[in-house]
């Protein structure tokens, strides 16, 4: 057999060429796989920390909401006794203080 010093034949060529370009799609896949990995960890990052902000946010309006002061209870006004203020109403009407009318139109608005 008789071999050829120098360059490499068709088939060799052709070979040098394959693995040169599977080494070089080999690699930019797994460039790609690399920073397809670091937005997947970027975003989750992201996601927890907005998470956590939420929660902190949430634990600041609980919190305000708890420290809120209590408004003071509104004091009833005093319970009017309607009874005493028929008797009262009843002496000014005997004692001539009211006439008939003034004294129904009273008693109707007391009793509502």
């Amino acid at each position: 057999m008789i071999r050829r010093v120098g360059r490499p034949g068709l088939v060799g060529l052709a070979a040098r060429t394959a693995v040169v370009a599977g080494t070089a799609n080999a690699m930019e896949n797994r460039q790609m796989n690399r920073r397809a990995a670091a937005a997947e960890q970027q975003q989750a990052a992201a996601a927890y920390q907005q998470q956590q902000m939420d929660q902190a946010a949430q634990a600041a309006v609980a919190a305000q909401a708890a420290a809120a002061p209590v408004p003071a209870p509104v004091a009833a006004a005093p319970a009017v006794d309607v009874t005493e203020q028929l008797l009262k109403l009843a002496d000014l009407h005997n004692a001539g203080v009211l006439s008939d009318d003034e004294f129904a139109a009273a008693k109707a608005k007391l009793l509502g």
